[in-house]
């Protein structure tokens, strides 16, 4: 294993759920980076009672992650109590950028990566700092079986799908 601890990996609900589906979440510590997990994103994936939510506050919670706070999770709690809340879509992603752009410019020589599932995610125009990274979640795991941590990526997506994932289609231009 590669030990780089300036390296953060930073989950989106996606490859979460893909890699509970597919009882893989430990993956996500095979490159050797700090792991921690986005307090919206956390409470995206565990809020309701869903096929993979205990799985994945138990591997937390098991592992003892960090779990990073944000505004945008602060802002939803006030919202959601004040009966105000006008968006619920995309506010794990608004918080990882939130972490990435703390991450941009605080004093530490750290590189952020962004793991995502949605393939919305790799067309949006979203702020990547230049100490951040965005990979997909087969990125990732393509990555890991090219270093030989794990013996087939297709394998992992499969078990997940087997198991009842369901993963956003890719559409290429005609």
């Amino acid at each position: 294993m590669i030990q780089r601890p300036n390296t953060l990996l930073l989950a989106d609900a996606g490859p979460l759920i893909t890699l509970a589906y597919a009882g893989a979440l430990d993956l996500l510590f095979k490159p050797g980076w700090q792991v921690k997990l986005v307090d919206m994103v956390l409470h995206e994936v565990t809020r309701n009672q869903t096929p993979t939510s205990q799985a994945i506050k138990s591997w937390a919670s098991q592992h003892q992650l960090e779990i990073l706070p944000t505004k945008t999770f602060e802002h939803y709690k006030q919202a959601l109590s004040a009966g105000t809340l006008s968006r619920k879509s995309n506010l794990g992603e608004l918080a990882i950028q939130e972490t990435m752009n703390t991450l941009a410019i605080s004093s530490q020589n750290s590189t952020g990566v962004f793991l995502f599932e949605d393939h919305k995610i790799a067309r949006a125009s979203f702020l990547l700092p230049d100490n951040c990274r965005k990979v997909s979640t087969r990125a990732f795991l393509l990555f890991l079986e090219r270093q030989e941590w794990i013996k087939s990526a297709a394998e992992i997506e499969r078990q997940a799908v087997l198991k009842g994932r369901q993963f956003s289609e890719l559409k290429f231009p005609p």
